[in-house]
């Protein structure tokens, strides 16, 4: 039964390869697109909060449609969606009155491939069988880390070798992945998370409990304490230690990424020997201590070794809180996974937007940004005993 799905887990593995490549390949041509197009900056920024708030609008909306076609349709569709936006943005800036209205049609198209990804791989994992949940979830999510620094290393060096002119055939390039997958998962056993004749918890029913609010609390700083320095991570790189923008941004946001990955790919072998929740709280504590010596160590390299600790610590936090969610509400179903998803791209929108708040209002001084926001994983540490606490009280009853 388990081998029957061992092509589904490598799937989803794969899809948030996908995942990462919607989100963080066209930001590497920012700067292209405001040359060869005459687009203005403040025109092309939008495109990062436009990709997250369409991913954003389609996890709450999966909420009404996911069970009613399937989780494998749904899953299909997600990466024809991925596949058409990320071709499309080689062929409508070129043909459309206004380029960027090319640009922003085949963002919106593969921004609904990634926020259906978001909702869909983690409980489709999840449903299938395997000795040790945590351990699966927390190696799936590496692979979003691992997409992340693949698609900028080899996305750089294409344009190294071959020119940045011709960021159109790496686009069509990273379109073939999500492609390929499509196939596969038009194959595979794709499983529910709800047994056949059983439902899923409505709204109202999640609403009404409070384990509920604790683990949407714990999404929200999930996501806000992993990208509140991952966002300032290259900033802080060519600030600190004044160095080249390329250099930053592998002294900074990469070795984040890598050392995040590491974190959830360390769970995933070694996950069966070490308990979550003691896992979770031992990185909120270092989590905690890494922001502290972000914005209070006045020795700059000691800044950016922190910011990279810090990828280290967060690493469990997002996987970690959906497999307790999966442990605490079994009967959640897609309802709760897509409020989980939505509170977490919350706080990975809300995180950086503290940062840069604070920053601005303390003259500009991203440590005391920084500072701020160390009430997220602070935050995180009590929404964990919390958990604790709720399932002793009910474990006594």
């Amino acid at each position: 039964m388990k081998n029957k799905y061992n092509k589904t887990i490598t799937a989803c593995f794969i899809a948030y390869i996908v995942q990462a490549i919607v989100n963080n390949f066209v930001p590497l041509l920012f700067l292209t697109f405001q040359r060869s197009y005459h687009i203005p900056l403040a025109q092309i920024t939008m495109l990062v909060t436009f990709n997250f708030g369409v991913q954003l609008l389609v996890d709450l909306l999966s909420i009404g449609f996911v069970d009613k076609i399937g989780y494998k349709k749904a899953m299909v569709a997600a990466h024809v969606f991925s596949v058409t936006g990320l071709l499309l943005l080689t062929i409508l800036p070129e043909v459309l009155p206004s380029a960027f209205a090319g640009i922003l049609i085949s963002v919106m198209i593969y921004a609904i491939g990634g926020g259906l990804l978001e909702v869909l791989v983690s409980p489709v994992v999840e449903a299938c069988p395997s000795d040790n949940k945590e351990k699966a979830m927390s190696m799936l999510h590496s692979f979003y880390c691992w997409g992340h620094v693949g698609v900028v290393l080899l996305s750089t060096m294409f344009f190294f070798l071959f020119g940045i002119e011709n960021w159109k055939i790496m686009a069509v390039i990273w379109a073939v992945i999500p492609l390929m997958n499509a196939l596969v998962f038009c194959k595979v056993p794709v499983p529910s998370l709800i047994e056949e004749g059983e439902q899923g918890l409505n709204l109202k029913e999640l609403f009404h409990m409070k384990i509920f609010w604790i683990l949407l609390l714990m999404m929200v700083c999930a996501g806000a304490s992993e990208q509140a320095v991952s966002q300032w991570a290259s900033t802080f790189a060519e600030k600190g230690l004044g160095i080249s923008k390329a250099a930053g941004d592998l002294a900074g946001p990469m070795a984040f990424a890598v050392l995040m990955g590491t974190s959830r790919a360390f769970y995933g072998k070694y996950g069966d020997r070490i308990q979550l929740e003691r896992f979770m709280s031992v990185s909120c504590i270092l989590c905690i201590v890494s922001y502290l010596g972000i914005s209070l160590s006045p020795v700059p390299v000691f800044s950016l070794i922190s910011c990279a600790v810090c990828g280290l610590s967060v690493g469990i936090m997002w996987p970690g809180t959906f497999s307790k969610a999966a442990k605490a509400l079994p009967k959640g179903g897609t309802a709760m996974f897509a409020l989980l998803a939505l509170g977490g791209d919350l706080g990975c929108s809300g995180g950086p937007t503290l940062v840069g708040t604070v920053s601005s209002l303390a003259g500009e001084n991203l440590k005391m940004g920084i500072f701020a926001a160390v009430i997220f994983p602070l935050l995180l540490l009590i929404g964990i005993l919390l958990c604790k606490s709720e399932k002793g009280r009910k474990a006594s009853l």
